[in-house]
């Protein structure tokens, strides 16, 4: 189904996606890094619709449409760094650094700060070309909002 658009992702030149794919990516490495635990639980789900809803300024019906296709696209999708390395290469910095603070929100949104899910999310920040100190300034901006 989305053999195409992950041929393009990963190609040696990625070219820029357009803004619908760019969404797809990004939405697609949320699932990831819900499901890098081994259990995708309904907080993680609900918490990843939301994010699309607001950053995308998506109705429920579309938001949820986005999510359950990043699920389908990241059950198909190569390795994470490949994966994610595509996208570095695909998406402005700035689109990546928010990406960074709402997969923060995902790992955090079921309370548990998993360890497998936080090494993914160092993993994927670095590979995203995110360093340290931002991807810490994203983590601490969610906490601060749940607190």
């Amino acid at each position: 189904m989305f053999a195409d658009f992950l041929s393009r992702l990963i190609r040696p030149e990625p070219e820029q996606l357009p803004d619908g794919d760019a969404r797809l990516a990004l939405a697609a490495l949320l699932v990831r890094v819900a499901r890098s635990d081994g259990e995708y639980a309904r907080e993680e789900a609900d918490r990843i619709l939301r994010i699309l809803t607001v950053r995308y300024g998506l109705d429920p019906d579309a938001a949820a449409t986005l999510r359950h296709q990043a699920e389908t696209l990241e059950a198909e999708a190569p390795d994470t760094v490949r994966f994610t390395r595509a996208i570095k290469d695909a998406v402005p910095y700035e689109d990546r650094e928010a990406v960074v603070e709402a997969l923060w929100d995902v790992v955090l949104a079921d309370g548990i700060r998993d360890h497998e899910e936080d090494a993914l999310l160092r993993l994927v920040a670095n590979l995203l070309g995110v360093n340290d100190r931002d991807s810490n300034l994203a983590r601490q901006r969610v906490e601060a909002r749940r607190a």
